[in-house]
């Protein structure tokens, strides 16, 4: 069974993600107990709301366990709970059992490192080559390892209150997708703001909205923060590593607004000479449009908060982001920290409205589309090569991106799920929507093609 998985690629941009019972099961946790095991003496296990989670938790920390591990179980909380916990009890690693922002049916297992930052690819290869040969070391009954429960999220939301200073209070409206992120109404509450929850109660079938805080998941938020006093709006997926945000006036903030908002703030508040921020190829030019006034610019990643926060350790970088939601100060964390990336969007809307703020970003036209197929490998194969033969300015960072005089677009498999993603962006409409039927014509082509 693992030696299909792992040569199928076990571990995507975002850790194991999938069914339970089919990709993700209770053997398969076991496993990566016993792999983790190997190399580790105290590891930190956290877990997001969906009922599944116990049972996987379980069968981590029994593997983790008969390796000798200790395990400092912080029981349900937000991943980057999990994540900042490792350098705190001075442990050797972490283990987030989530699916993050996929639906209830799904979930996985994300690994992180002492410095916050996830397993890059090398760490995790060399986890999946462990289970596939069985390479374990497990010990006799009187070396167990033992699990102690802890309170990470206390520390967390001390951390984060530490983190941010507010011009006055503020009104919130925060919709927690039944996820795991009460974490912030801790700290923001901690601040002296006055928070109004949607969908506070964690339920892992996610009843309030869909896990994932778009802008039509999270059209009651926006309407919440419409109708009230709230100067913003925030909103999380399943395990907090997301924060999306609405401004006070009701709009909804597209990711790359947002991103340039961070940004900004990021590089202004930094004394770093020629500051850079790190984001994925499918970024909006908005983003470096929107720094170089600052005499700041952009370095381009493969997508994945892992990439661009590997990036982030370079001292030119000040902040790294990606518009899915993903937010990493790399002067905090190496993980994404959507509780921070709350706190920090209060702060700037109590200096100054959001909606201001956003005004001053130009947009572009820019389409993001997900098509569905199980043969994203060779679909990709196929769209590679007519890519090459045809276009002159490709870059092959992660999957294809073509820049054009008047556009680009990206064509990439998702890491996590079955889909090939399209991203398409131009200055002008028409433009915009030609560049971005070329991107899809070239995956609609390929999965019409046959096999040979």
């Amino acid at each position: 069974m693992f030696r299909s998985r792992v040569a199928g690629g076990m571990f995507g941009t975002s850790g194991v993600r999938g069914p339970v019972g089919e990709e993700v099961t209770a053997s398969l946790a076991l496993a990566v107990g016993r792999a983790l095991g190997v190399e580790t003496d105290r590891v930190v296990v956290g877990r997001d709301p969906r009922e599944s989670g116990r049972l996987l938790t379980d069968a981590l920390t029994a593997g983790l366990r008969e390796s000798g591990t200790h395990v400092l179980d912080t029981g349900l909380a937000a991943t980057p709970t999990v994540a900042r916990a490792v350098g705190w009890q001075d442990a050797d690693a972490g283990v987030s059992v989530t699916a993050s922002h996929n639906p209830a049916p799904d979930n996985g297992i994300k690994l992180w490192q002492e410095s916050g930052q996830a397993f890059d690819e090398e760490d995790q290869d060399r986890i999946a080559r462990r289970i596939e040969d069985e390479r374990f070391d497990l010990v006799p009954w009187d070396e167990l390892g033992d699990r102690t429960e802890i309170d990470a999220t206390a520390h967390h939301a001390a951390a984060l209150r530490k983190a941010v200073t507010l011009d006055e209070p503020q009104t919130i409206a925060l919709d927690l997708g039944n996820g795991a992120g009460g974490v912030t109404i801790d700290a923001l509450s901690g601040l002296d703001c006055a928070v109004e929850t949607l969908n506070a109660q964690p339920d892992g079938r996610f009843p309030g909205r869909p896990s994932e805080p778009t802008p039509e998941n999270c059209e009651s938020l926006r309407e919440l923060v419409e109708t009230t006093d709230a100067s913003v709006g925030l909103a999380h997926d399943g395990d907090a590593d997301r924060l999306r945000g609405v401004t006070g006036a009701g709009e909804f903030l597209s990711g790359d607004v947002l991103l340039a908002l961070f940004a900004r703030a990021a590089v202004v508040e930094s004394d770093v000479e020629n500051p850079n921020v790190a984001v994925p190829v499918d970024t909006s030019l908005a983003v470096a449009d929107a720094l170089a006034p600052l005499g700041a610019s952009v370095t381009y990643t493969r997508v994945g908060d892992g990439f661009v926060a590997a990036r982030a350790t370079r001292e030119s970088v000040v902040f790294g982001g990606e518009p899915s939601g993903a937010w990493i100060w790399p002067d905090q964390t190496l993980c994404p920290d959507g509780p921070l990336a709350a706190c920090r969007l209060v702060a700037l809307a109590s200096e100054r409205p959001l909606a201001e703020r956003a005004a001053g970003i130009d947009t572009y036209p820019i389409r993001r589309e997900s098509i569905e197929t199980t043969e994203k490998r060779r679909v990709m194969e196929r769209v590679e090569t007519r890519v090459e033969t045809e276009f002159a300015d490709v870059r092959p960072l992660d999957g294809v991106r073509v820049d054009l005089d008047d556009g680009w677009f990206l064509i990439r498999a998702s890491g996590t799920q079955p889909l090939v993603r399209v991203t398409a962006e131009a200055r002008d409409p028409e433009t915009c929507e030609s560049v971005f039927e070329t991107a899809t014509t070239l995956v609609t082509d390929a999965l019409a093609e046959k096999v040979d």
